[in-house]
């Protein structure tokens, strides 16, 4: 069984925390990296330290994500890897929750992945090769209170993934969805010394994107739950 072999790597919504635990581990695999966010600034520390590309874009407008790609190309060239990390929020009561919050919130969790594994999927198909990561939530799959904008963004994420792994696996496109299912352990938001362990750790949320990758075809997931141990479920 060959092992999947990628070159280019696009991470969209790029920051500290899983951003940049994967831009450091496909660096590390000798994969060239390209980093997009809305503001670049915060990003600088991490091009340096793993030679990526920084890129700013608005993954909610179809015309900013059409031209990150063409950058991307141009620079580093045509992502066979891309991971779409971003999402939004707008907490509250449900009456009190403000619409035009909401239809942002949806945007960038939902139509802004779909904006992006388009312009993604274009560009894989000819090839039959690539692969589209998207990153989500224990709200993918659970409605929490005061919360409902992010579960209607992540619930449509899902689909997204979903529906994209049935029609585009056969044609050569590895589509995945994460559901990360807990806390993810930061430099300012650590666990209880009485806890350990119980957060995600970054570096491991990587390796099992990561792991997803290096699937042969004849055994690919399209959805991973990855939640602490002591987490509940």
């Amino acid at each position: 069984m060959e092992t999947p072999k990628y070159r280019n790597a696009l991470i969209v919504g790029a920051g500290e925390g899983l951003s940049a635990s994967l831009a450091r581990l496909f660096a590390r695999e000798g994969i060239g990296v390209a980093l997009a966010a809305r503001k670049i600034e915060k990003l600088g520390a991490l091009c340096t330290e793993t030679g990526a590309r920084a890129f700013a874009c608005n993954a909610t407008d179809h015309d900013e994500v059409e031209r990150l790609f063409g950058l991307v190309e141009r620079e580093i060239g045509s992502p066979d890897v891309v991971v779409y990390n971003a999402s939004g929020r707008a907490r509250g009561a449900f009456v009190n929750l403000v619409p035009a919050d909401v239809a942002q919130a949806i945007a960038v969790s939902a139509f802004g992945g779909f904006l992006v594994a388009q312009q993604a999927a274009k560009r894989m198909l000819p090839n039959k090769h690539g692969a589209i990561l998207f990153t989500g939530a224990s709200a993918s799959v659970k409605g929490y209170p005061q919360s409902a904008p992010f579960a209607m963004g992540k619930f449509a994420l899902r689909g997204l993934a979903q529906s994209m792994a049935r029609e585009l696996s056969p044609q050569g496109i590895h589509v995945a969805h994460f559901v990360i299912d807990g806390g993810i352990r930061s430099a300012g938001r650590a666990e209880p010394a009485d806890r350990p362990d119980s957060m995600l750790d970054p570096d491991a949320i990587a390796l099992s994107y990561w792991n997803v990758l290096q699937q042969p075809r004849s055994a690919w997931t399209w959805e991973l739950e990855l939640r602490p141990w002591v987490e509940g479920f």
